[in-house]
């Protein structure tokens, strides 16, 4: 599901801009674009989203800037800043150079002066960077769950379509049991005529047929997934994935309905059936 939170603010001495979106997936993915410097965050906000988000691909871009005064300090090498001297002077006195190497000539050699970050406390940071997060990523959510509520309409709308379908389908399978013994025991009388003929080995042959044809356990089945649905939908906890399941299982159901079908009007509802269930598939893929 989709969402998109933000948060900018200065925090104990940090000024801090952080920002989140999620967009629909299979599964959990995790990216994220945070300050060089402050790439220790990374696992700890990795661990942060996928207390909230169990499902889908989320962005996280996060930037630092660390305004104490303390923030980096200048470090000298003395050593080679000595090297450096001696040799010069040596130049001086070798060449008989009037001037002698100064501070400003010294000081265009980078290597003797090196800018270093200064040591941040990781906790203090995070604590500050959580600051914003939880705000930014409770926006998130609300976007998606309000995305979560269309979603669960629109679901339980299309399943309601398939029990209706189920129904029609219900009350059809009798009836091709009774036109099938009919046109059987017609078309016995129009070979034989008058003559005599084994009834029972009529309604044996139909009660054989009647149990091929017959889909009351694939309807039962198909109205208890339908029924386990409404329950997973009305749930706190992440349930794309169950209902990943139960969808597969419906799908299964329908198609065994299919292939017993003798009625051109039942399987053209099949057709319907699953048309509807591919629909709840389609958006199962964005619930989380």
């Amino acid at each position: 599901m989709t969402g998109y939170g933000r948060g900018e603010a200065t925090v104990n001495g940090w000024h801090i801009v952080f920002e989140v979106k999620s967009v629909n997936h299979k599964f959990f993915e995790f990216n994220s674009r945070v300050t060089r410097g402050y790439l220790f965050l990374e696992d700890r906000l990795k661990s942060y989203m996928q207390q909230h988000i169990a499902r889908g691909k989320v962005d996280v871009y996060l930037q630092i800037e660390n305004l104490g005064e303390n923030s980096v300090y200048v470090e000298v090498n003395h050593s080679l800043a000595a090297g450096y001297y001696g040799a010069l002077q040596e130049l001086k006195e070798h060449y008989h150079l009037a001037d002698s190497p100064s501070l400003t000539l010294l000081s265009k050699y980078q290597d003797i002066l090196s800018v270093h970050k200064a040591p941040e406390d990781e906790e203090a940071v995070w604590q500050a960077v959580l600051q914003l997060a939880a705000p930014a990523v409770d926006s998130l959510l609300r976007m998606r769950q309000v995305e979560g509520e269309r979603l669960k309409s629109d679901i339980m709308k299309k399943a309601g379509n398939v029990l209706q379908l189920v129904k029609k389908v219900e009350a059809l399978s009798p009836e091709t049991v009774q036109l099938y013994r009919e046109r059987l025991l017609g078309k016995i009388q129009e070979l034989l005529g008058n003559s005599r003929f084994d009834e029972q080995r009529v309604l044996t042959e139909v009660a054989v047929f009647a149990d091929k044809i017959a889909v009351d356990e694939e309807t039962v089945r198909l109205r208890s997934h339908f029924a386990q649905l409404e329950k997973l939908v009305e749930s706190e906890e992440p349930v794309g994935r169950k209902i990943d399941f139960l969808v597969q299982e419906m799908n299964r159901e329908a198609n065994t309905i299919g292939s017993k079908s003798q009625n051109p009007t039942i399987s053209h509802f099949v057709v319907d059936i699953k048309s509807e269930i591919e629909k709840i598939r389609e958006q199962v893929q964005n619930v989380e």
